[in-house]
């Protein structure tokens, strides 16, 4: 069964760092889109970035461009976000998403993600 958990939340200072990681077991597929989405509280679900597994390319929302990076290890099945200068408006739960083939295109819509993690905390306090 596919699955995907996500680790590397908690709280920092804003102009702090944090590492999340997205470790995907139990795919068919080794070439999927993958992304990171966040939810704060009252707002709705917004897409921060996405890469392909499968090859080189990324895309990022406007609010993060700059300071977030999202790479991928492979040979680990992970996925990785790398969040520096930090603001109190990043606080949400973040939450890593896959497609479950290689079909797809690099997207910040929830609509394209057939699998989703249970999600985790950043909160950013100034």
């Amino acid at each position: 069964q596919a699955q995907l958990v996500e680790s590397g939340g908690g709280s920092v200072l804003a102009e702090g760092s944090l590492r999340l990681s997205c470790v995907a077991s139990g795919f068919n597929s080794t070439r999927r889109w993958m992304a990171w989405f966040r939810q704060a509280p009252g707002k709705e679900r917004e897409g921060v970035a996405s890469l392909y597994t499968g090859g080189d390319g990324t895309v990022y929302a406007d609010s993060v461009k700059g300071r977030f990076t999202v790479s991928k290890d492979n040979a680990k099945n992970t996925i990785y976000l790398e969040m520096n200068s930090l603001k109190p408006e990043d606080t949400g739960i973040y939450t890593c998403a896959s497609t479950k083939s290689l079909i797809g295109h690099l997207s910040l819509r929830p609509s394209q993600f057939h699998y989703w993690g249970q999600g985790t905390q950043v909160t950013v306090s100034s």
